[in-house]
């Protein structure tokens, strides 16, 4: 792929397109004009919640300024990430957030008024049928009833968190703006070394140049990881606080409960990973033999299974995508089809922009699509994963209200993650040659790895730190330098030899600042690799049930959507046969291997 130095440099067909947020400067200063009003116009409904009429009013009007302000704090966070840095970005950004701290303390009346309500006058509301659409979402905030403080503690809450909650934002512009990675010469080439081009970069298949790109980027992130320590330590007690208000138990009680969901699923998530990391093991033996190295380093587990040099366009990426997905229908190919048609993607890396990748999306607007394309089979697969959250969303904002839009990234993550899974199945059974069937098994196994092992991992690691934190301690560099030492020593038990370096991938891991997302990861794996596997298998009525998993809004809870795909999150079958998936990979792909 070519290098770009800037964003200007960039084709405008491969940026994406955000006019249907904001035709121009004009326009979303004349939004964000009118929800500054909107805004100061809530609080004509204190008392709402004796009258079902009233209250019924001011749901709609809510629904109408919550929109409003989502869809300007989205685009100002678009914008910010396209370019890190850039003032006038940052200071959008940061108005909206002011915005959205408004909105809170406007709206902060509300639960507490609602939930002084007796259950037997919460209950006759309803006898306003108006009301029967949004009873699951008042539902919810009434069940919270023991967590929802006093009106003016919930501004004071509010207010304190929305002045000091940027620590995400300052630990990422650390990482792919401020950090000078320095410059490293591949193939002929100055590149100046990035966050977002170090994946790509520590692929080299040249062992030394590995090494010392290896040490190189990750002395500069050593060196501030006293600070980056800091961020995460400041993050975490911030949320431990909050929720300690909030008289929950534990910061992960409090997970549980937002989700409505038993410790039970996520014992039988780690128990069912932690008692077989034989398979995670038999994976690091075929790849120390595929490459013919006899120790491993953490730097040579950068390297694909196998390492392919196949460079795929972005519009040959495009098509092997749609192929690969035909087999979920006509419905869902279209809804793809208009990510790509309607620039729904930001492509291409340069110095500046956001590492990583994402779909954000808003209620009322499909997502943007970040990531960082360096034409490698990866590469593919982030678009069929991100673009499975894009076509979610679409089959949810067509069969839900505004107000059910916005299904739990525990359902998220399923829909995203199965299509990487038919997209190496389409490879490894359809690959051109032998190379790209392998690069197809390689693919999926390697998403296993991330998204089951070592989202379990790091999960527990995440776990851990709250723990610590709820419990008056703190966390600092040597902390997660030794947690991290033990986990890995746990996962990789002889077959990786560990070295300081290896020990500072925590701090380039945005997912600590989401909230046990990481654990969402790999239940999602868990249960796309049970789906994916019973649609190629041609179940035609678990298909059916796939395409109503993908539309059901936020009305219904995780463990009742999960049951439309027949799955029960507390039983070990839907982990176990995830592991088992994996393995057979392994297998099919050694046979492939071998064979002349």
């Amino acid at each position: 792929m070519k290098n770009y130095k800037n964003r200007k440099d960039v084709p405008d067909k491969y940026k994406w397109d955000l006019t249907e947020y904001y035709k121009s400067e004009d326009d979303f200063n004349k939004s964000y004009d009118k929800a500054l009003k909107l805004i100061e116009k809530i609080k004509d409904y204190v008392g709402c919640t004796k009258d079902s009429s009233r209250l019924y009013e001011f749901i709609l009007f809510d629904l109408e300024v919550s929109d409003l302000i989502e869809n300007l704090y989205v685009y100002t966070y678009l914008i910010n990430d396209q370019e890190l840095g850039i003032s006038k970005s940052i200071a959008n950004k940061n108005k909206c957030e002011l915005l959205m701290a408004k909105y809170s303390e406007n709206t902060s009346f509300f639960a507490p008024e609602l939930l002084r309500l007796s259950a037997s006058k919460y209950d006759s509301l309803f006898k306003n049928n108006s009301l029967t659409e949004y009873k699951p979402m008042l539902d919810r905030i009434y069940r919270e009833k023991k967590h929802i403080l006093s009106e003016n503690e919930e501004i004071i809450i509010n207010n304190l968190i929305n002045a000091s909650d940027h620590f995400d934002d300052i630990s990422s512009t650390m990482l792919n703006s401020a950090h000078d990675y320095g410059t490293v010469i591949l193939n002929g080439d100055k590149i100046a070394l990035t966050a977002t081009n170090y994946a790509k970069v520590m692929k080299s298949s040249d062992r030394v140049f590995r090494k010392e790109t290896y040490e190189k980027f990750n002395k500069v992130l050593d060196r501030y990881g006293a600070i980056s320590a800091s961020l995460l330590d400041s993050y975490v007690k911030m949320r431990s606080c909050e929720l300690k208000l909030r008289k929950y138990a534990s910061s992960f009680d409090a997970k549980l409960f937002s989700l409505n969901m038993s410790k039970n699923v996520f014992d039988a998530l780690k128990k069912n990973v932690f008692n077989n990391l034989d398979s995670y093991q038999k994976f690091l033996k075929l790849f120390k033999n595929v490459h013919g190295y006899r120790v491993l380093y953490p730097y040579d587990l950068n390297l694909n299974l196998l390492s392919s040099k196949r460079e795929y366009s972005i519009e040959e990426a495009q098509r092997i995508i749609l192929e690969s997905i035909k087999i979920l229908g006509d419905n869902y190919c279209n809804k793809f089809k208009k990510i790509f048609n309607n620039h729904y993607i930001d492509y291409l890396t340069y110095k500046g922009k956001c590492s990583g990748g994402y779909s954000f999306a808003t209620g009322s607007k499909d997502s943007r699509i970040m990531m960082n394309y360096n034409g490698d089979l990866s590469s593919v697969s982030t678009i069929a994963h991100e673009g499975g959250h894009n076509v979610h969303h679409q089959f949810v904002k067509e069969n839900n209200p505004l107000e059910y839009r916005n299904p739990s990234s525990i359902i998220c993550e399923v829909a995203s993650l199965t299509n990487e899974c038919l997209l190496s199945n389409y490879l490894a059974k359809n690959g051109r040659d032998k190379e790209e069937k392998l690069s197809g098994l390689s693919n999926i196994i390697e998403v296993i790895n991330s998204n089951l092992f070592g989202a379990v991992r790091e999960g527990a690691i995440e776990e851990d730190f709250y723990s610590l934190v709820d419990n008056g301690g703190s966390i600092t560099k040597d902390y997660m330098t030794k947690i991290s030492l033990d986990s890995y020593q746990k996962y990789y038990g002889n077959l990786v030899k560990m070295d300081e370096y290896a020990l500072c991938s925590w701090m380039r891991r945005s997912h600590y600042y989401m909230f046990f997302y990481l654990y969402s990861y790999a239940i999602c794996i868990s249960v796309a690799t049970y789906v994916a596997s019973e649609i190629i298998n041609g179940n035609t009525n678990m298909l059916d049930n796939y395409i109503k998993f993908l539309s059901a809004g936020s009305n219904l809870w995780p463990c009742d959507v999960f049951k439309i795909l027949g799955i029960d999150l507390t039983k070990d079958d839907v982990y176990l046969g995830a592991i088992k998936y994996y393995n057979s990979l392994i297998d099919e792909f050694e046979k492939i291997r071998k064979e002349d």
